[in-house]
């Protein structure tokens, strides 16, 4: 079956509103001769005159009455879904955003955010949910909107980024523990017992990478799958907790901090989502927010 040419919606909503087709035609800037040609398609299309002549004008069949407020209404509709985006009224909306991120960037990014939130569009809902993979399906399948990480391999192809801030490994011990006094070199670091973090179980990571052209290893006790539990056994033990230092601001409270005493890359920390809704303008308000706070300067 051929498809209607749905551009004659429009020319149909004209003439059944002027029932005259010069009047129609100056409406759609087209020759009398262009009209009558598109009235004949219509008729065509339809298998309806339409508009048939009576004395000198022309008045609609009963088809034309039925399909006026019909066509008008598509013909609305079409422009209205067609038409740019409207700012939305962030005081009225009401909407959950899920953000997948990794431990600790709700600890100290989440009371900022969601106080700007608040402020902005208090019907708006944040539910943070944590990352047992890298995998893009929960973006791609809309059970995530957005989520914060390093972009890797395991990332779709086809998601945007935005680049957020950039962070490093640093050493947290407990208040008062040895190494909170004296100098630490590779040497004592590699000493010292560790924790290693890692969600899927893994021993060995960046910072052991890091030791190797050193000859040194570190000796990992324990693994644990997030940095939080991590910093909470440091804090009531002997052992090394080896975490981002913007990730961990607030989790480290209290305890004390070192720089790595050998090189490692910085890890770039980003903002990622669909295409779908690159020009939503409330997912667009919120990844703008989400910006805003990781930019604060913090310690």
């Amino acid at each position: 079956m051929t498809r209607p040419d749905l551009n004659l919606l429009v020319t149909l909503d004209v003439l059944l509103a002027e029932g005259n087709v010069a009047r129609a035609a100056q409406r759609l800037r087209l020759s009398p001769s262009a009209m009558s040609r598109a009235l004949a398609r219509l008729r065509a299309t339809t298998g309806d005159p339409l508009l048939v002549r009576a004395g000198r004008g022309l008045v609609p069949t009963p088809r034309a009455l039925e399909l006026r407020e019909k066509v008008a209404q598509l013909v609305q509709d079409a422009e209205a879904a067609l038409r740019p985006t409207q700012a939305p009224d962030l005081k009225q909306l009401v909407r959950t955003f899920t953000i997948r991120t990794s431990e600790g960037f709700v600890e100290n990014f989440g009371p900022d955010l969601l106080a700007r939130v608040r402020k902005q569009a208090p019907g708006v809902r944040l539910c943070f949910v944590q990352k047992p993979g890298k995998g893009s399906s929960p973006l791609r399948d809309g059970a995530v909107d957005l989520e914060t990480g390093v972009v890797g391999e395991a990332m779709g192809p086809e998601l945007r980024t935005q680049a957020l801030f950039r962070d490093r490994f640093i050493g947290v011990v407990r208040a008062g523990h040895p190494l909170s006094k004296r100098k630490i070199t590779p040497a004592v670091y590699a000493a010292a017992q560790h924790i290693g973090v890692s969600r899927r179980g893994i021993d060995k990571g960046p910072i052991d990478e890091a030791l190797v052209p050193l000859g040194l290893e570190r000796e990992i006790v324990t693994t644990v799958g997030g940095f939080s539990t991590a910093l909470a056994l440091a804090r009531s033990s002997q052992l090394i907790a080896s975490v981002p230092e913007r990730h961990t601001g607030v989790l480290r409270e209290g305890m004390h901090s070192f720089e790595l005493p050998f090189p490692m890359q910085d890890i770039s920390v980003s903002l990622l989502w669909h295409p779908r809704l690159q020009a939503d303008p409330v997912h667009r308000w919120l990844r703008g927010l989400v910006v805003e706070v990781c930019a604060v300067a913090r310690p």
